[in-house]
């Protein structure tokens, strides 16, 4: 096949890529090295592992021009990133579950020294009792650190994410971490088709290396990460609030500059047979797959139900999720992740918060599922779309309800 053919057969600057089968946790090494970060600093831990023994691949085997700094921790994994960012690096690492828990403490001043690292998660259930398999609370439970937090369905999506990530976190009204999410060993170690680019896309969409605004330059000295008390913390929490409204465009143009090279459309709240739902799922990550063929079967007998899939959960889209949701008189909201104590789950609690600032009244309905990787089928996604819709039909918002829990 000539060039020219090749050039309009698809949308990879001229380059014919066929797909490949691989993990999500290989997916998003590929995309990484495509990146060519500077630094990666990681800390293994299962379902993410892989990510970055790939990677590693990719340096012994002299594929990429990236320092990877094995650390002893989780902990020393994020401070090695910030310290590469801080000195304008581009910087890339992931992990999960407990090794989130560890890097807490340097999560928040990854966001308050406005370093754009990029974080991939194969997100784990959190111990105890000890579970290595899929669950969300992790990436949830640092919602309110100032990270970009996103979730992906398919590995095609956690491929794209991983490099848009760096786009969005690296852009000069942001300058924010981003996370990246995938469901562990539904995604991190199943395979797929992944339609991959070129580096020399990668690199044409980054705009080629990182172009640092903020950094240590001994020939420009400036200050970062300093002690702020009580006259000046407020405000730098603010800069970061700041940074976290100002990223909702600039995700939207990333997407969309991503969709122009690609063909591939993403959107921050995605919809699937909404224009005439009068009821509808909410969910995030790979449950989606489920929930859609769900819908289908349902719509077939004749039920108006579509899927509203949240893509990106900080900064929390609510116009758009609102406007979704206008016409809605039933709200099911299924999560695969758990909050203590709370009258509602982590994403119920925004999803209703949304609804009351925009004094939208639908019905609603809440369920945790799924934790420690249990399956949810498709007769399940049915099965709660029967009760919820029997509670409705009663005149009654149903409570929050641990789906298919042994008594």
């Amino acid at each position: 096949m000539s060039r020219e053919k090749r050039r309009k057969s698809n949308y990879h600057g001229g380059f014919e890529m066929s797909k490949i089968a691989v993990t999500g946790d290989d997916a998003i090494a590929q995309a990484a090295k495509l990146v060519n970060p500077d630094v990666v600093a990681a800390y293994p831990i299962t379902p993410q592992t892989i990510i970055v023994e790939r990677f590693s691949d990719f340096v012994a085997d002299g594929e990429v021009d990236t320092e990877f700094v094995c650390v002893e921790s989780e902990h020393s994994a994020m401070s090695a990133c910030i310290g590469a960012s801080t000195a304008g690096g581009r910087v890339f690492t992931s992990s999960a579950s407990a090794g989130l828990m560890l890097m807490y403490e340097i999560l928040q001043i990854a966001s308050s020294s406005r370093t754009p690292i990029v974080c991939a998660i194969a997100n784990r259930a959190i111990s105890g009792p000890i579970n290595i398999h899929g669950e969300q609370t992790d990436q949830l439970l640092f919602r309110d650190s100032g990270w970009i937090s996103q979730f992906a369905e398919t590995n095609q999506e956690a491929y794209d994410q991983t490099i848009m990530a760096f786009k969005i976190g690296e852009h000069p009204e942001v300058l924010l971490p981003v996370a990246v999410g995938i469901d562990g060993f539904i995604l991190s170690h199943a395979i797929e088709g992944v339609e991959p680019v070129t580096r020399e896309l990668v690199s044409d969409f980054l705009g080629g290396e990182r172009k640092s605004i903020l950094r240590l330059d001994p020939d420009n000295p400036v200050s970062i990460g300093l002690l702020h008390l009580q006259d000046y913390y407020m405000e730098a929490r603010a800069q970061v609030r700041d940074a976290q409204q100002r990223s909702k465009q600039i995700i939207i143009d990333t997407f969309k500059d991503w969709q122009k090279l690609t063909g591939r459309e993403y959107n921050p709240i995605e919809s699937y047979q909404m224009d005439d739902a009068e009821y509808a799922f909410v969910t995030m990550g790979s449950g989606a797959g489920n929930a859609r063929t769900a819908i289908d079967e349902l719509r077939a007998n004749g039920e108006k139900v579509g899927l509203i899939k949240v893509r990106v959960y900080r900064p929390w889209f609510g116009n758009e999720f609102s406007t979704l949701t206008k016409n809605i008189k039933g709200i099911i909201s299924v999560e695969r992740a758990h909050s203590f104590g709370s009258p509602g789950g982590i994403l119920g609690q925004d999803v209703k918060s949304t609804l009351f600032d925009s004094k939208q009244t639908p019905y609603m309905a809440e369920y945790c599922y799924g934790l420690g990787g249990r399956d949810c089928l498709v007769k399940e996604w049915t099965e709660i779309y029967n009760r919820s819709i029997q509670g409705f039909n009663e005149g009654e918002n149903l409570p929050y309800f641990w789906w298919g829990v042994r008594e």
